[in-house]
């Protein structure tokens, strides 16, 4: 009897003890219970939770004026998509960010929930409102123009919040960073992470954020920017090189081989920089596979990994269907004074929308990355899932089938070509 007295006295103790959301301003913050040893890790996800409001006239606009057409909300994010798509390939990640309890919040928690994810990471206040992005679209589904509220994220996604799940952090797979981030939370997750050995991606989100990296390089292994993304975080890394020759407008598609060369100073600034994994995307040239040596990464903390249902059948068919011996010339030894450049083609696909395609490459990616494939099967995968979400209204598709992605994946991976494997300079 004592002791039953005595543990609900504890009980009621700590949750006494226990600080409240209002107070985190101002108390300082407890950290979270880490995972136990027995207990698999989840891929942790930091960044953006938005609401998009889509809106896509039905002919073509004209300024200062209505026209008709289709106006739709939209769960989006880059963080949040990239989230959503791992949870939908079978690995549960644990979501970090901030909303407000307001409509727009409201919707993207319900969505969370009934995915069965956690909501414990996601910040939630009155005084928060839920950041919002307004993206105008073109007949032809191409973003022409877009408005982003979304300055509270870098406000309430502290580093006092993150700190609180250091031990998620420092047991994770892989953390994934958007670049919404305020440059002190970016600073603290990635340096949290790398102080455990837990690899980083940093997802660039933007031109105008890419060049957040310039802090944190030290500490990420993995970047996935654009074209543009990827000469804006050269140049924050080395400002005063000359790196014009690649911005100059291009009045004819260029071939691929013409595209690398006018990308090539910039990557090897990334690498130079200590980034492991430069992923180029190239929209409907696919993807640029970019390392300082043959990867060496091939598969990181797989043990740690829960693989459900979906993930388990993802990785046992595309590993069936995505030998490792297809491309042998990128399984040799390392040379780190050597540029390896892998081209992974896109997959043909009717276009519905584009806005959510680079995210679910990177959150296919990761995926198959924490299910235990290699990078490289975990990028054509990550590029299999795009296709499935350049086919979706939503910015990530309401589910994915294992045999059409393992197909898809396959197609890319024996189309991929390795196109330099030489010196750097």
């Amino acid at each position: 009897m004592e002791s039953s007295a005595r543990g609900r006295l504890e009980s009621i103790s700590r949750h006494l003890l226990q600080p409240r959301e209002a107070d985190h301003a101002i108390h300082p913050v407890s950290l979270k219970a880490g995972k136990s040893e027995d207990e698999e890790a989840e891929p942790v996800i930091i960044g953006g939770m938005i609401l998009d409001i889509h809106a896509t006239p039905s002919i073509p606009t004209n300024s200062r004026t209505t026209t008709p057409g289709k106006v739709k909300y939209i769960l989006g994010g880059v963080a949040r998509n990239v989230a959503e798509c791992m949870s939908k390939l079978g690995t549960k990640p644990f979501m970090i960010s901030a909303v407000g309890l307001d409509m727009a919040g409201n919707l993207l928690l319900e969505q969370w929930r009934s995915a069965e994810l956690s909501i414990e990471g996601i910040r939630k206040h009155p005084d928060i409102g839920t950041a919002v992005v307004c993206n105008i679209f073109d007949i032809n589904g191409e973003l022409a123009a877009g408005v982003a509220s979304v300055k509270e994220i870098e406000t309430f996604l502290t580093p006092e919040w993150i700190q609180q799940f250091k031990c998620n952090i420092c047991s994770a797979p892989v953390l994934m960073v958007d670049a919404n981030l305020n440059q002190s939370a970016l600073e603290a997750s990635c340096r949290m992470a790398a102080e455990s050995g837990v690899p980083v991606w940093f997802e660039p989100v933007s031109v105008s954020k890419s060049r957040r990296i310039a802090s944190v390089a030290k500490f990420v292994t993995f970047v996935s920017p654009n074209e543009d993304e990827l000469v804006a975080m050269a140049s924050a890394l080395a400002p005063g090189n000359m790196l014009n020759t690649i911005t100059e407008p291009k009045r004819t598609k260029p071939s691929i081989q013409c595209l690398f060369k006018m990308l090539k100073p910039a990557i090897c600034v990334l690498l130079e920089r200590g980034i492991t994994i430069v992923a180029v995307t190239l929209g409907s040239d696919g993807v640029f596979l970019c390392s300082k040596g043959i990867p060496s990464i091939q598969r990181i903390n797989v043990a740690r990994t829960k693989l459900h249902g979906f993930g388990r059948q993802l990785y046992e068919t595309v590993a069936s269907r995505c030998s490792s011996n297809l491309h042998p010339l990128a399984r040799g030894s390392e040379k780190s004074s050597h540029l390896f450049v892998m081209h992974f083609p896109a997959l043909p696909t009717s276009v519905v929308r584009l806005t959510g395609a680079g995210d679910c490459l990177v959150g296919g990616a990761l995926a198959s990355i924490c299910a235990g494939l290699d990078v490289m099967q975990s990028l054509a995968v990550g590029i299999a899932a795009a296709k499935a979400a350049v086919e979706s209204e939503t910015n990530v598709p309401s589910e994915y089938n294992v045999a059409t992605i393992a197909d898809d994946a396959r197609a890319v991976y024996s189309a991929a070509k390795v196109i330099f494997n030489h010196s750097m300079l």
